[in-house]
C-alpha cells in the first residue's frame, strides 16, 4: 500500500508511514513535530485490499483467511476461528457485527473445525451458510455472510479498541487547540464512538448535529460510499471548568 501511495503521493510535505493512526503521537515525534492543525480520519476498507486475494477481506476467494490490515502483527481470521470458543465467537459475531444468528453460526463453526479447518473465505460462506434458515437467506438484502465477516475484521484488527483510544488520546492529544478533527465511518458502531466523544464539550467542539452522509451522486460514483458517515469536531482551546455546585 506505500508504495502504490507513494506513486500518487509525491508531495515534498507529504510523508508516507508504516503505522496506525491510534499511534499519531509517536509518528509525529518521530517526525519531530508536537502537533497539527488538521486530521482526517478515513476508517473505511481499502478496494486494494478487498480486491487482493490473499487477504481473505472479499466473500468469494479461496486464498488464506487473513483478514488483518498488518499481516506482521497479530493473529489471523482463520486463527481466530480455530481457537476460540463458541461463546467466544458468538460474543464476536453479535457485538462486532450485530448478528441475530451468532449462536448457531458459532457452534456451527465449532463442529466444522472438528471436522476440517475453516481457512479460507469460502470457507466461511459455506459454514454460515448452512447455519442460516432458508427463509433468511432468500430475504436478505446483503450478502448473508456480511455480519459475520465484519465482525471478524474488526476483532482481528482491534478496531473499535483502537479507535476509542485514539479519540480519548493519540488523536486529541495531536491536535493543536482550535485543530480540526474529520472522521469518516462506515458502520454504527464506528460512528456510536466518534458521535459519543465528540459530546464532550470540556474538549470538543462538535460541527454538526448531524452526520454528513454521501449525496445520491456520490453514491452512483463510487457505490461504496453509501453507509459513509462523516463528522467533524474542534478541538477546544480550553478546558472548561466544572460548574459550582
Amino acid at each position: 500500500m506505500l508504495q502504490h501511495a507513494a506513486v500518487v503521493v509525491t508531495s515534498e510535505r507529504s510523508h508516507l508511514c508504516h503505522s496506525s493512526y491510534h499511534e499519531l503521537p509517536n509518528v509525529l515525534r518521530e517526525l519531530k513535530l508536537d502537533a497539527v492543525d488538521r486530521i482526517v480520519l478515513d476508517l473505511g476498507l481499502s478496494s486494494d485490499q478487498l480486491a487482493d486475494r490473499e487477504r481473505g477481506f472479499g466473500f468469494s476467494t479461496a486464498g488464506p483467511l487473513d483478514m488483518r490490515f498488518d499481516v506482521s502483527q497479530g493473529e489471523s481470521a482463520a486463527e481466530l476461528l480455530a481457537r476460540a470458543t463458541s461463546e467466544e465467537l458468538a460474543t464476536i459475531f453479535h457485538e462486532f457485527g450485530e448478528e441475530r444468528f451468532s449462536r448457531p453460526i458459532a457452534e456451527r463453526i465449532v463442529r466444522q473445525r472438528r471436522a476440517s479447518p475453516i481457512e479460507t473465505a469460502n470457507d466461511l460462506v459455506a459454514v454460515i451458510d448452512s447455519a442460516l434458515p432458508a427463509s433468511i437467506k432468500h430475504e436478505a438484502r446483503k450478502a448473508p455472510a456480511t455480519r459475520v465477516f465484519q465482525a471478524l475484521r474488526i476483532a482481528v484488527n482491534r478496531e473499535l479498541e483502537h479507535l476509542q483510544h485514539a479519540l480519548e488520546h493519540g488523536l486529541y492529544e495531536s491536535l493543536r487547540p482550535g485543530g480540526r478533527l474529520v472522521v469518516i465511518t462506515f458502520h454504527s458502531l464506528e460512528d456510536r464512538l466518534v458521535k459519543h466523544a465528540f459530546r464532550d464539550e470540556t474538549r470538543w467542539h462538535s460541527l454538526h448535529k448531524k452526520p454528513m452522509a454521501p449525496s445520491p451522486q456520490e453514491i452512483r460514483i463510487n457505490p461504496r460510499s453509501r453507509s459513509a458517515k462523516l463528522r467533524a469536531a474542534v478541538k477546544q482551546s480550553t478546558v472548561a471548568s466544572a460548574s459550582p455546585r
